[in-house]
């Protein structure tokens, strides 16, 4: 009887980002290190470094490819304001942002429980063009091209707004981490979308 060909594995890459996600989860970023990464991931750690330049450049990847798409969300967005209505934007990115930050929450956290660390990190962030910061200034940029077609209010402020939203999708992660349950993603989402709305539309878009 022939024998099956044994399952390919996946390409070196694939597989470092999977273990970077698993063990940044589990472990949280400050305590999980690139030799844990390319053990976990089957290969060395000079493996590792032909993929990606340091520990902070796998943070970046994985929040970018393993974790809910908020950025290319607010980039496509911003690219193409006036696409189906306020509202069904803005819960879509409320969504989104709660699972993102769900995610995200438990692998920065422990960067807080050390300050140089996080120094030395926010400063390769920064050098990387990169940061917590990011979607605030993605979802404004949205906002922004929203007010110039006339569906938001001209005298809302994009970057409040913004501040607003994803601020209240971090602080629901940060706030019930430790709770039993936590209010459902969806319909939190469709809950904030509606608020914020009635804060920053034109009458037009309240109806």
């Amino acid at each position: 009887m022939q024998q099956k060909p044994a399952p390919q594995q996946p390409p070196a890459r694939v597989r470092i980002l999977d273990a970077a996600h698993e063990l940044m989860f589990t472990l949280g970023l400050a305590r999980t290190t690139t030799k844990e990464i390319a053990r976990a991931a089957g290969c060395s750690e000079a493996a590792l470094y032909k993929h990606f330049a340091s520990k902070e450049e796998l943070f970046i990847r994985v929040l970018h490819e393993r974790l809910p798409r908020l950025t290319p969300l607010l980039r496509s967005l911003a690219a193409e304001p006036g696409r189906r209505t306020l509202e069904e934007n803005l819960t879509e990115i409320a969504h989104q942002a709660a699972l993102f930050y769900d995610q995200s929450f438990p692998i920065a956290a422990s960067l807080y429980a050390e300050t140089q660390l996080k120094r030395r990190h926010d400063e390769a962030m920064r050098e990387m063009g990169s940061g917590a910061h990011m979607p605030i200034e993605e979802l404004t940029a949205y906002l922004r091209a929203e007010r110039e077609l006339g569906r938001i209010a001209p005298d809302a402020d994009p970057f409040a707004a913004a501040s607003l939203l994803l601020g209240a999708c971090a602080q629901r992660a940060f706030a019930y981490d430790s709770a039993d349950t936590r209010p459902a993603a969806d319909e939190f989402a469709a809950r904030l979308a509606r608020t914020l709305l009635a804060g920053i539309s034109v009458a037009a878009e309240r109806t």
